[in-house]
């Protein structure tokens, strides 16, 4: 055979076989039977090894890469990957309905679909080829997951019909039940340990370094948004398109008119939960009107126009075998429940958060009492409530401690009752809780020092907060058990990597009470330096957008204490460099306060828009403040500003303002 021969022929097995896996991922049927396609593929794959120069990266022979990878890449996402805000009831959604008219008035439609218990991906295509899958990783950063991605057959190599430039549609690998019950099986037969539920097999193939060991796994693929590259104007065109292009979608998706449609389909759809071929925990609801979607814009790490209804958890009974104690980073006492192991919602279940003291009063929850479980939002088990008929005669009254069970310092309540906190700022479990916090995630992101490694370094005297961790050497490391040579200087490189860190991860990782990464976003972005922030008065920190009077007082409070004082000095003396966001433009320095209703954008974007400008936000009218925007129905902030003699200006003006040109 030519080799022009060999390429007609290639063309037309590939336009066959990808027509075959339309049909049978997206349309779900089947004209030939798997050893026919089987057939079909083996003499491409024949053709392609005598005609090498004739592969190209869409031919379904590459759907398995031969090299095994040494680890993923880090890649930055086009746009956040958020997670969605879940609710429980009916009542919790139309309090989202109405959290969205305020913002947003007028008549909404909904699109509800399946929520899929796999894996978030996100697919880059460009001119219509396959070139990176990602996971989802913090929301910001994923890992490069491609050469796995490519095993998975409902996903196309190439996108149906002319698409030049960048595409990106987002979607959920997942496993079906049957598969998973199989391969289940097979490992029980082998005398190997079980996997506890489809997701754990999707999360640790998508992650396998060997992409034969993800194409041996039988994976789907549901595509659920198209994020870049091509737009609709409502959620159940999308899904129109996202079939054109070629990708399978969940099943049952529908548009409903009405949030009294949307609540029949739910009762519906609960009934049916457990008739699907592949775990679903929930269902989607979002705003239908794609436009408006875009607009309602993000709170926190979710889309204000869509959340995550959850069925129901699957719920188990269990015996109280004790409880005891925890202490957290910010010294609060946690009551846990030590159980005897039961399985719910696919995995075995030992422990179970009480939360508090009056939580535990309220349930009368005690030990050898036999209680019902489930998992809060099918993930973190908690007790529902007792069954009293069953509690033994001798049984007792849970109290919390009087005292820290870890160090004996005094406990106290904070402010609102509630929470009991050990009051030694050197509790060693605060510090070891404190110190895994800020290396973790949210803080330097440190790989290799879990809790065994910190506890340890801590009880030989290395470490007695975050900072000494940047001090370590390797020959502190090599005497301790668990180190060798090479771990010890990976640990201490990968650590010296981590010495430079962004303003508002540095301000997560401080531990600060009631500041997370979002809230220290909100301050970076307001006042851009450390410098400038360290000195800000409780005041000042009120003023900035999502700042209250408790996060201001937690501020000001460790700032200007000594414990606050004393580690910001050992992070600058251990070489801590933390970047200034920086951010110039016509809005620089600038501080604005919006009031009323903006006709053309949300509020929210227009303080995106403050933001990206290089500008401030505050939520009160101040001295301090440069410009009033004032919209449609104005409140109290719109005579304030013209007592204190601030520059009020409208929609229109403030435009002018971003543009530059006012």
């Amino acid at each position: 055979m030519t080799e022009r021969d060999a390429n007609k022929r290639i063309q037309v097995l590939r336009d066959e076989i990808n027509r075959h896996r339309y049909l049978y991922h997206v349309l779900d049927t089947q004209e030939i039977s798997d050893g026919a396609l089987d057939s079909l593929k083996n003499e491409l794959e024949a053709l392609e090894k005598e005609f090498p120069n004739l592969v190209t990266p869409d031919s379904p022979t590459q759907r398995v890469g031969g090299m095994a990878l040494d680890a993923f890449q880090k890649v930055p996402h086009s746009k956040r990957m958020l997670s969605l805000n879940d609710v429980f009831s009916t009542e919790e959604i139309t309090d989202w309905e109405q959290r969205i008219q305020k913002i947003i008035p007028g008549t909404n439609e909904y699109f509800v679909e399946l929520k899929i218990d796999g894996v978030a991906l996100s697919l880059v295509y460009e001119d219509g080829i396959l070139q990176r899958a990602a996971t989802r990783g913090d929301g910001v950063i994923g890992e490069d997951v491609t050469v796995n991605a490519k095993t998975i057959e409902a996903i196309p190599l190439r996108l149906q019909g002319d698409h030049p430039g960048t595409v990106e549609v987002r979607g959920e690998a997942y496993m079906p039940k049957k598969d998973f019950e199989v391969m289940n099986a097979e490992r029980e037969k082998a005398g190997e340990e079980l996997f506890a539920n489809p997701r754990n097999i999707v999360a640790g193939s998508i992650r396998q370094l060997d992409s034969t060991i993800a194409k041996s796994r039988p994976l789907r693929f549901f595509a659920w948004e198209i994020t870049r590259g091509i737009s609709t104007k409502t959620r159940d065109e999308e899904y129109e398109m996202l079939q054109s292009l070629g990708f399978p979608v969940p099943p049952n998706a529908r548009h409903y008119k009405s949030l009294a449609e949307v609540f029949a389909y739910i009762k519906e759809a609960e009934k049916k939960r457990l008739n699907h071929a592949f775990q679903v925990d929930g269902l989607v609801i979002k705003i239908n009107n794609c436009a408006t979607y875009d607009r309602l814009g993000v709170v926190g790490k979710a889309p204000r126009g869509a959340v995550a209804f959850k069925f129901p958890a699957e719920e188990a009974t269990t015996i109280v075998e004790h409880i005891d104690v925890q202490v957290g980073r910010t010294g609060a006492l946690t009551p846990v429940a030590h159980l005897r192991p039961v399985r719910v919602a696919g995995t075995t279940v030992s422990r179970a958060t009480l939360h508090n003291a009056d939580e535990v009063k309220r349930k009368d929850v005690r030990v050898g009492d036999t209680v019902v479980i489930r998992k809060a939002g099918d993930i973190i088990p908690e007790v529902i409530r007792v069954l009293p008929n069953l509690r033994p005669k001798n049984s007792k009254p849970f109290h919390m401690p009087s005292k820290c069970p870890i160090c004996g310092s005094a406990v106290e309540k904070d402010a609102e009752g509630i929470v009991v906190r050990c009051v030694n700022r050197e509790c060693f479990v605060r510090e070891q809780q404190q110190i895994l916090y800020a290396v973790g995630r949210a803080g330097f992101n440190i790989d290799g020092l879990g809790d065994k490694i910190v506890e340890q370094l801590l009880q030989e005297g290395l470490i007695s907060s975050a900072p000494d961790i940047f001090r370590l050497t390797e020959g502190d490391l090599l005497p301790l058990e668990r180190f060798a040579e090479k771990s010890a200087k990976n640990l201490v490189a990968e650590i010296q990597s981590k010495k430079t860190i962004s303003l508002p991860k540095f301000l997560a990782s401080l531990g600060i009470l009631n500041v997370g990464i979002v809230t220290a976003q909100d301050i970076a972005r307001a006042y851009k330096s450390l410098d400038a922030i360290v000195k800000l008065s409780k005041e000042e920190f009120e003023k900035i957008d999502g700042v209250g009077e408790k996060v201001a007082q937690s501020l000001v409070d460790f700032f200007e204490s000594k414990l606050g004082k004393g580690i910001l000095q050992e992070y600058c003396d251990v070489g801590i460099t933390v970047q200034e966001e920086v951010s110039a433009g016509p809005l620089s320095g600038k501080t604005f306060v919006f009031t009323g209703t903006l006709q053309n954008i949300t509020r929210e974007e227009a303080k995106q828009n403050v933001l990206s400008a290089g500008g401030r936000i505050a939520s009160t009218v101040g001295l301090g403040v440069d410009y009033v925007v004032v919209g449609e129905d104005a409140g109290s902030k719109e005579e304030k500003a013209k007592k204190l003699g601030l520059t009020s200006i409208n929609e229109s003006q403030f435009a002018s303002l971003l543009k530059g040109t006012l």
